[in-house]
């Protein structure tokens, strides 16, 4: 017999489950969205400050001709990369054979011996 004051009764031992996961997860909700408002902001501008002068702006990028790199080349250059991703690289025979295998009589998988009215 369990004394009084051990006995726990299950439906509060399951309430106390229950709020507690409930307090779990609404504070992690909690804590997350508090991070993505304010901690998201402070770390990039942190980022910026870190990385400020060493990458340039899009904008701010020149592009360079190359009197070498004619129309050919970039076609030869497409070409090249459309048989690479277009390559199959298993040819199967498509025809299957499937051969019945034999099985022998047992009287255990025999289903006559079961619909036999024996009264």
């Amino acid at each position: 017999m369990i004394p009084k004051l051990l006995y726990i009764d299950q439906i509060s031992e399951g309430y106390v489950i229950l709020i507690t996961g409930l307090v779990i997860v609404f504070s992690s909700l909690l804590v997350l969205s508090l991070f993505f408002k304010y901690g998201v902001p402070i770390l990039l501008y942190a980022y910026k400050i870190i990385t400020k002068g060493r990458y340039k702006k899009i904008k701010d990028i020149t592009v360079g001709v190359d009197e070498k790199f004619t129309g050919e080349i970039a076609a030869a250059i497409a070409t090249a990369i459309h048989l690479y991703l277009h390559e199959q690289h298993d040819n199967e025979n498509a025809i299957l054979t499937i051969k019945q295998a034999r099985k022998l009589y047992s009287p255990w998988s025999s289903k006559i011996y079961g619909t036999q009215n024996r009264l």
